[in-house]
């Protein structure tokens, strides 16, 4: 209320924000006084195709990508609000995408499939990796991940790591030690990295993939995603086998706990 007891209405400073009120001004708040703070919403945005879509990654607030089902590839200049599809390098379902500019790209599909472009999407081409087969049911390609524009790596089906240290040039076989589906991949820096899978999975590496050793997550259901914000504090979620039982997994210390 106001300083006569007429009704007010208190604009609130979003989130962060510090401020006060002028000299000689009182706030009095009674039971009738509906407060809300201003929140941020999501809206929906028109995508142009009935397609399930499985994953997005933006350089920027207005360039942007998705990719799907039938080697869906859409692209965004103006954050979303107009999405015009690209002439991928296959018809499969694409599971991840990932630039390291504007221009350079790569998204990681079913049986192998993998597509790269040098250009913005304008044209997409197919990635070679020897001793990878790319006939209908080879291993699928499930997540593909940059450190810096040099450095990358792509996990998929039957312990599949690949890595690239020329920016996608070239791509190289890594060990996992393991036959599982391999989902997520993320690294801190061009050293210290983790990988997650099938039957609770946790793999890491402290020499940029030359080595990976097996950690203990205290599930044997599958783990979907893998993110660490410094080498100590990262966090994994799943699971693919049992909807009853998803996980969030939480580690301080790099994965040893």
């Amino acid at each position: 209320k106001d300083a006569v007891g007429n009704a007010a209405v208190l604009t609130l400073p979003t989130a962060g924000v510090t401020g006060s009120l002028s000299a000689n001004k009182d706030i009095v708040i009674d039971g009738s006084l509906t407060m809300v703070r201003g929140v941020s919403a999501w809206s929906s945005q028109t995508s142009g195709t009935s397609n399930n879509l499985w994953d997005v990654y933006f350089v920027d607030a207005n360039i942007g990508w998705v990719v799907g089902d039938a080697g869906t590839i859409l692209k965004t200049m103006d954050g979303g609000a107009n999405w015009s599809s690209q002439t991928s390098c296959t018809s499969r379902q694409f599971l991840s995408i990932y630039f390291t500019s504007a221009d350079r790209g790569f998204a990681v599909a079913k049986s192998g499939s993998f597509c790269e472009t040098s250009n913005g999407g304008s044209t997409w081409s197919d990635v070679t990796v020897s001793g990878m087969s790319k006939t209908s049911g080879a291993e699928d390609l499930e997540e593909i991940f940059f450190v810096d524009s040099n450095t990358g790596w792509v996990v998929g089906n039957s312990g599949r790591i690949l890595k690239t240290t020329d920016g996608g040039t070239s791509w190289s076989s890594q060990t996992s030690g393991t036959t599982n589906m391999l989902s997520d991949v993320h690294f801190v820096n061009t050293n210290t990295g983790w990988v997650v899978g099938n039957s609770g999975i946790i793999l890491k590496t402290i020499d940029g993939g030359s080595n990976w050793t097996s950690q203990t997550s205290g599930t044997n259901n599958g783990l979907r995603t893998v993110f660490f914000i410094d080498s100590n504090n990262g966090w994994a979620t799943g699971n693919y086998n049992n909807g009853t039982d998803n996980k969030i997994l939480k580690t301080t210390d790099g994965g040893s706990n």
